[in-house]
């Protein structure tokens, strides 16, 4: 398996035909010839799109027979939504600070003991 690479991977979604694979892959492993028969593209162009994530780290393979079944790699999803919930995170702060800002600024006396206590809070959290 290809090491992880986080900005190889978010490239490697940034296709539709490939986040449908992903989407796919999410339901269980499958070989080629499944995921084909359920997408709008060829045998061959699936292969591509698999060649893309596997080396993203995205996906593995395995050998049954003849056929190369693929899963998702859980440390590279996790991984991914581990960069997904830091970016929610700093977009709810920062949006707290701005509302607390603009609150601030109506009533720049008004500050409360809990109030200062979440900004302190959420300085914690940075």
């Amino acid at each position: 398996m290809d090491a992880y690479q986080g900005d190889d991977v978010w490239d490697a979604l940034g296709d539709r035909t490939r986040r449908a694979i992903v989407e796919c892959l999410a339901d269980g492993p499958r070989a080629v010839g499944e995921l084909a028969a359920v997408l709008p593209v060829s045998r061959p162009a699936v292969s591509q799109h698999l060649k893309v994530l596997k080396e993203a780290g995205l996906v593995s393979e395995r050998a049954d027979g003849t056929r190369r079944i693929y899963r998702l790699e859980p440390a590279a999803v996790a991984a991914l939504r581990d960069q997904l919930d830091t970016y929610w995170r700093r977009a709810l702060s920062g949006y707290a600070d701005a509302v607390r800002t603009l609150d601030a600024a109506a009533d720049p006396v008004g500050a409360t003991d809990e109030q200062n206590a979440t900004d302190e809070q959420t300085k914690e959290n940075r």
